[in-house]
């Protein structure tokens, strides 16, 4: 019998015993003496108060309590071994869960990391919550999120001292974005910021980061946007301008991704945005948590070394540029059908 030195000794003894049914026996199995194995198990019935073993024939037989005693004794101690397993499981990585706070920009800029952590650890199951950054640390704080990625360029922890941005990802650029069918298409910029109030915009409602960023971009340079419609969602922002006369500013990453759309720089610059994991300095990080931090290392190191060439578009969000002859071909050819 297999022994788990979690599990109470008296019971392992009491297990043993209804197993050969001899204390002899039963001593002799565990290396043990028979006084020291009948002394332990003696003391878990007077503990119990009730009888456990029929000690009156000539094998030792479990008494009815004695039955539904090891029954949930034994349940125990698979539950215990299980949880062992788990434990196991959880250090090499081939399980485990993972919660993870994003914005709606945030989230669209993540999804390379996302996918090559998925492919690394298969076996990890990833929750991503979508959330304005404000209500991330309340996430966070509370325990409802085990790592945020934000902007961290806007991010306030006032009140949240646990609150700590532990790795920068990457810098991004923002600029105003709009589809072919806008006036500025094919323009060349950058756009003075008396064009800028001139520009209907969508944009994010005052509840996100990259809102509050553009905010005080606006005030600091005197600049009083058109702010025509305000959205929650970075899908409905992207269609409104594919379709209309109407603009955005995104980070670049995303505009460049996005066939039909295209953006111009404006001047005065955008600040870049920072972004950045955030967690508590005080959690007790688990193995995924910590996989994911050494990854996106990983990621934002090689993403930082690459120089975009020319993309070919339309394409997924990730960071691959083409860089030979015949994909530049593709690229120009699909541009001139375009």
């Amino acid at each position: 019998m297999a022994r788990n030195s979690i599990f109470p000794r008296s019971v392992h003894y009491l297990l043993a015993v209804a197993e050969h049914q001899s204390f002899t026996r039963a001593a002799e199995a565990l290396y043990v003496s028979q006084p020291s194995l009948s002394q332990q198990i003696k003391q878990l019935e007077d503990l119990l108060n009730i009888q456990l073993l029929d000690r009156t024939g000539r094998h030792v037989k479990l008494t009815p309590a004695g039955e539904v005693y090891l029954h949930h004794a034994r349940r125990a101690l698979k539950e215990l071994d299980e949880a062992k397993r788990a434990i196991h499981e959880l250090k090499d990585l081939s399980r485990g869960h993972l919660r993870i706070a994003m914005t709606p920009i945030t989230d669209y800029l993540a999804i390379p990391l996302l996918v090559q952590f998925h492919a690394r650890y298969p076996g990890i199951t990833v929750n991503t919550i979508e959330m304005p950054q404000n209500d991330m640390k309340d996430a966070l704080v509370g325990d409802h999120v085990d790592i945020g990625i934000a902007f961290s360029s806007t991010l306030t922890t006032e009140g949240y001292p646990g609150i700590t941005d532990s790795q920068t990802l990457f810098n991004e650029t923002l600029s105003i974005t709009f589809g072919k069918h806008h006036p500025l298409a094919g323009k060349k910029g950058p756009l003075s910021k008396h064009a800028l109030e001139q520009e209907p915009l969508v944009l994010f409602n005052t509840n996100y980061a990259v809102r509050s960023h553009i905010d005080q971009y606006c005030l600091e340079h005197g600049i009083t946007p058109h702010i025509a419609v305000e959205a929650t969602s970075l899908s409905v922002i992207i269609e409104m301008i594919r379709l209309g006369n109407i603009a955005t500013i995104l980070p670049d990453t995303i505009a460049c991704h996005q066939h039909g759309l295209e953006s111009i720089a404006i001047l005065p610059e955008l600040p870049h945005h920072t972004i950045s994991l955030i967690n508590r300095k005080d959690m007790n990080k688990s193995p995924a948590c910590q996989a994911f931090e050494e990854l996106a290392a990983e990621w934002s190191a090689a993403r930082c070394q690459i120089k975009p060439r020319h993309r070919i578009r339309p394409c997924p969000l990730t960071d691959s540029c083409a860089t030979d002859e015949s994909k530049m071909e593709t690229d120009e050819a699909w541009h001139e059908e375009a």
